[in-house]
């Protein structure tokens, strides 16, 4: 990423993020995160620190900084010198966080349970073939016809 421009390169560590592709990340104190990120594409190892994403992706989250690496161990060695810091000044939330992580991606379908349909769709039926009943909050009783 040596020929891309700041901003691209904290667009490019904030999707990797996203992603689930962070390496480590912890939460700060005042909705912030520190991440440690290997970019398999380039091979270098980041360290990305950010505040909360406001504008839904649409641009990089104020107060945004990276330190950039020739290698993971590198990256590595700087985020946990940063982790003890943080935890030094009682700023360090939390070690292990996934708090935010894609709220901005949308990760696919909603896993819902096997008769949640039952409830939105008429055109759901049982595995008997048989049409919903009462006891999925239908009502009614045998077909009449």
């Amino acid at each position: 990423m040596a020929d891309f421009s700041d901003q691209q390169v904290e667009v490019r560590l904030l999707e990797l993020e996203n992603q689930g592709q962070a390496d480590r990340r912890a939460e700060l104190t005042g909705q912030r995160y520190l991440s440690l990120i290997h970019d398999e594409e380039t091979g270098r190892g980041y360290v990305l620190q950010h505040g909360p994403d406001r504008m839904e992706g649409a641009e990089v989250p104020p107060d945004t900084e990276f330190w950039e690496y020739p290698t993971f161990e590198a990256a590595e060695r700087t985020y946990l010198v940063m982790l003890r810091e943080a935890e030094e000044r009682d700023e360090l939330v939390d070690e292990d966080s996934d708090e935010g992580i894609g709220d901005i991606e949308v990760d696919g379908a909603e896993v819902r349970d096997m008769y949640s349909a039952y409830d939105e769709d008429p055109l759901v039926r049982n595995p008997t073939g048989a049409p919903p009943g009462p006891e999925h909050g239908w009502g009614g009783g045998p077909a009449t016809g």
